[in-house]
């Protein structure tokens, strides 16, 4: 296959004081929990022409990590939640994309379809919707649950939460509101229309009580790796956030991902495969090293620990000896993935669990890099034109200043080599990933008309 050429899309993955588990003690670190402080990351974002900024969440809090809570900026908890802090964002911005995680384990599909239409119709057409379920823990007994839900029951249950949410914002039609004063007609009740839909885990009537969104359907944005998650987002993603350490790993997952869109009548160019790239830039290589290794010197071990807990089936490392192999791990209803990720990597590197932790203390495995502006472009370009990746949603160590030097120092070597745009196309989020608009399913009649209010 020969290598592509074309434009690789960006993203900024907006995570606390930054994306390194220590990066919050950093003395150039934002306490980022003010709106001024989003603000700012997302006009700089904006202003490098990004493609979107990209916001996390979970909904539990993490406590019980041997310690771990104290010590780290995250262990759930956020400073907003995203959807509230997106739609903020919404009017302080007017070009970025804005994408929000929420879970289909513990919400319902109407109200998310809902948050999501009116978030797609504040900002004008650049809302996205990163899909997740939830698999640990915390967030289980928040929700009346003992343990996890069985990682195949989340994902049965995301596949028929996607399906009705898109089916939301079908019911209705673009030109539904007429809005004729002179004869008084508000609605064409035939392009309102009922669900009825009566499902394992769901029981819609609808329609949406919302004018369809701009963008049709906001940016359906998935996460997930496993078997049930690559044929979920086969089906049904437009952009996948993914985690691969190595080159090859990365070309076979987006040929695998590609190759299953077919047999669901879609072409390679419906879904964008976008991975975590966590880069720490210097002017030399010498000073970047000297920035990531002030970094990895605030990692307290407590914290390193609890980090591999958070994404290794909940285990508690305390337990090993720190400076020796890891131990076989047993399977997990969390996330599968990452798991078998972390258990790669260490194999494949012969990493003690201290090694372990110190390697993915910024990336949590994602991929990382350190280095000059011109060795990191190389990479990235290396993965783009090699069908490995059609962007990079980027992983900044701290923020404001990991951003900030990704900008100032490798886009503009992005840039040079006609890799990465200079100025917005378009004005939607579709536009920017360069994602057709879906029509309503319904534009042709197939669904019984809303009733009136008299029956």
């Amino acid at each position: 296959m020969p290598k592509r050429s074309g434009k690789l899309s960006l993203g900024a993955f907006l995570l606390f004081t930054g994306h390194h588990v220590a990066g919050w003690r950093h003395a150039d670190a934002s306490d980022s929990v003010r709106l001024d402080d989003f603000v700012q990351f997302a006009r700089i974002a904006e202003a490098a022409k990004f493609d979107a900024v990209f916001l996390a969440d979970g909904v539990a809090a993490r406590l019980d990590e041997a310690g771990a809570a104290g010590h780290k900026a995250h262990n759930g908890f956020y400073p907003f939640e995203p959807i509230t802090l997106l739609s903020a964002l919404a009017g302080a911005t007017s070009r970025i994309g804005l994408v929000a995680t929420a879970s289909t384990s513990f919400s319902d599909p109407y109200n998310l379809a809902r948050q999501f239409a009116s978030l797609d119709h504040l900002s004008n057409g650049r809302a996205g919707w990163n899909l997740v379920t939830s698999g640990d823990t915390g967030t289980s007994r928040n929700f009346g649950h003992a343990a996890p839900i069985p990682h195949a029951d989340r994902y049965a249950r995301a596949e028929e939460f996607i399906d009705v949410a898109t089916a939301l914002w079908d019911s209705v039609e673009d030109d539904a509101f007429r809005r004729d004063r002179a004869s008084g007609v508000y609605a064409d009740e035939s392009k309102l229309h009922r669900l009825d839909h009566h499902g394992r885990h769901f029981q819609v009537r609808g329609p949406l009580n919302i004018p369809r969104p701009p963008q049709g359907h906001p940016v359906v944005v998935q996460a997930g790796s496993s078997e049930p998650g690559k044929e979920l987002a086969a089906r049904t993603a437009e952009a996948v956030f993914t985690a691969q350490q190595t080159l090859a790993d990365a070309v076979g997952f987006y040929a695998d991902l590609k190759g299953r869109l077919a047999k669901h009548g879609r072409s390679p160019d419906d879904l964008k495969i976008l991975p975590g790239v966590f880069p720490v830039v210097g002017r030399s290589e010498a000073e970047a090293r000297e920035k990531f290794e002030a970094l990895q010197e605030l990692i307290q071990p407590v914290v390193g620990l609890g980090l591999l807990r958070e994404h290794a089936a909940d285990i508690d490392f305390a337990r090993f000896d720190i400076d020796g192999p890891l131990p076989d791990l047993p399977a997990t209803e969390g996330g599968k993935s990452r798991q078998a990720l972390l258990i790669e990597l260490a194999r494949r590197e012969n990493l003690t669990i201290r090694e372990l932790y110190l390697r993915i203390a910024g990336a949590r495995g994602h991929w990382q890099i350190v280095g000059t502006p011109t060795q990191i472009a190389d990479q990235l370009e290396e993965r783009f034109v090699n069908y490995g990746a059609d962007g990079f949603n980027i992983m900044a160590p701290t923020l404001p200043g990991g951003l900030v030097d990704f900008i100032e120092l490798v886009v503009p070597e992005l840039r040079r080599r006609g890799l990465f745009r200079t100025e917005y196309e378009g004005t939607t989020l579709r536009d920017h990933l360069g994602l057709k608009r879906p029509p309503s399913r319904f534009a042709t009649p197939i669904a019984t008309p809303i009733a009136t209010a008299a029956e």
